[in-house]
């Protein structure tokens, strides 16, 4: 079995890598001019777009307070789905949950490092 440091130092170089080659095919694209041409019209269209969207959001108030409520509930009760999950797994049950079409659904865990 290989060591975890080893395994990180490895994946550090492969995202060193990675980073290298964006950062070449950017400058790549940053040098064409019809590249910079279409960039700067579909800015133009993004806030053209956006003015659109903004217009039509205003007839939509009450449906967008709605949304950002459902949002916040959502967020809520996913959150303490994993609590419960969690909890029942650490108790040594079992963790599943049905769908309305029957499809039954287990936790994912997973494990993430970050820098300390």
């Amino acid at each position: 079995m290989q060591d975890i440091q080893e395994i990180f130092n490895r994946m550090q170089e492969i995202k060193k890598k990675q980073k290298d080659i964006r950062s070449a095919y950017k400058e790549s694209l940053e040098a064409s001019l019809e590249y910079k041409e279409i960039n700067d019209k579909i800015k133009t269209l993004r806030e053209r777009k956006k003015q659109i969207e903004n217009i039509t959001k205003e007839s939509f108030s009450a449906e967008f307070t709605k949304l950002d409520d459902f949002k916040i509930d959502l967020e809520s009760d996913s959150v303490m789905l994993s609590d419960i999950a969690l909890n029942k797994l650490m108790k040594g049950e079992t963790v599943q949950v049905v769908d309305e079409y029957n499809n039954s659904y287990e936790p994912l865990f997973t494990v993430k490092f970050k820098k300390t």
